[in-house]
């Protein structure tokens, strides 16, 4: 697998959100590699977005993360327990960012890790509705591969956390609203949602 480069996320952010989806999420975990597909995705676009954290710039303690290079990794918590991984897009000083909102485990190695990080049980323990919902959301792919806030600011182009490249491309792309924007007005009907489908594990 081709590790993506800062010029990856250097780009558009909505192209960037449909352009990770079939790639290759990894963390590197207590020595040891933990790799899951992205498979869904969503755009924030600060200059013009009421729903990104830093609309019309908005620079803030938490915020400023958007404001770093693109291909840092933005984490941040919400509801006081769950965390949620973003990759800044764009020049530096532009807020942007792409949320990743879901994935499936690489092999099954990655898949018995991840279930212990999630549910405390191995793979072959989970119930059909735990196998069903293994990362489908944001905060159950934090848990999953073990991100919280210490990672805020990561760089994707090093060795601990970053994305890579092994010729997946997803079959068919389908397109949506973000979900759990309803405060942010007419950035609710922004099209910035990216998903494809996929076998659940």
């Amino acid at each position: 697998m081709e590790k993506l480069g800062r010029e990856f996320y250097d780009r558009d952010t909505v192209q960037v959100a449909r352009d990770l989806l079939g790639k290759v999420l990894v963390r590197v975990w207590e020595d040891h590699p933990l790799a899951v597909r992205i498979t869904e995705t969503e755009a924030y676009v600060g200059p013009i977005d009421k729903a990104c954290h830093a609309y019309n710039y908005k620079r803030t303690a938490r915020t400023e993360t958007l404001f770093a290079p693109p291909g840092t990794a933005y984490i941040y918590l919400i509801y006081g327990m769950y965390h949620c991984l973003n990759f800044v897009t764009e020049a530096e000083g532009t807020p942007c960012a792409v949320l990743i909102r879901g994935g499936t485990p690489l092999t099954w190695e990655d898949e018995e890790a991840i279930s212990i990080n999630r549910f405390h049980c191995t793979a072959s323990e989970m119930s059909s509705y735990q196998r069903k919902h293994f990362l489908d959301g944001p905060g159950k792919l934090c848990k999953g591969l073990s991100l919280d806030r210490s990672m805020n600011g990561a760089d994707l182009t090093g060795h601990t956390l970053f994305v890579a490249d092994d010729g997946f491309v997803p079959e068919t792309i389908h397109t949506g609203k973000r979900i759990g924007i309803d405060y942010a007005e007419e950035a609710v009907d922004f099209p910035w949602r990216f998903f494809y489908d996929h076998a659940i594990v």
